[in-house]
């Protein structure tokens, strides 16, 4: 009789086979939130795109600063500039880099001077900013803009923003 009892025990002992789906099926929807929640490609956009915002808030600070020092003036380099055009911020003269702007002229902030030898970079600010996705993007060509408007409003902007999102500063 014992004998029989243990049989039966271990004849009982396993999970069926509905118990193992159900187990896999929930493992594998907990799987796919997580991968979805830990994406790691839009984290690493999203990162990008904090830059982005950083250093054209940092480009904008530094020409106001500039601006301050100048009793008024603008940086020579915008100064001088028309009212309402496109300007890429870098050294070099590529005008066609800021693909998603109408970009017409080239401004190359770098050199551009504050109170007689004092320059924008990097006096005011450690070095002008380049796109962090490195794709094309240099000194020559570093993926911002800036836009000087009729009133004098001055707007510091990314190129190549990601995940649709519009990357720009105004002051």
């Amino acid at each position: 009789m014992a004998s029989a009892r243990a049989v039966l025990r271990r004849q009982n002992a396993g999970f069926t086979l509905i118990e193992l789906l159900i187990v896999i099926g929930i493992i594998s929807v907990l799987a796919a939130i997580i991968f979805v929640a830990v994406d790691p490609a839009r984290r690493f956009a999203e990162a990008r795109n904090a830059q982005r915002w950083s250093e054209a808030n940092a480009v904008l600070n530094a020409i106001l600063k500039c601006t301050v020092d100048n009793n008024g003036t603008l940086p020579s380099n915008l100064n001088t500039a028309a009212s309402g055009t496109y300007f890429m911020i870098g050294t070099g003269a590529d005008a066609t880099s800021c693909t998603s702007q109408a970009t017409s002229a080239v401004l190359d902030l770098g050199a551009s001077t504050c109170e007689g030898a004092t320059t924008l970079a990097p006096d005011y600010m450690a070095s002008m900013p380049v796109d962090p996705t490195g794709s094309g993007w240099t000194a020559a060509k570093s993926g911002y803009y800036i836009i000087k408007s009729t009133s004098g409003r001055i707007t510091v902007g990314a190129c190549a923003a990601e995940r649709g999102e519009a990357i720009s500063v105004t002051r």
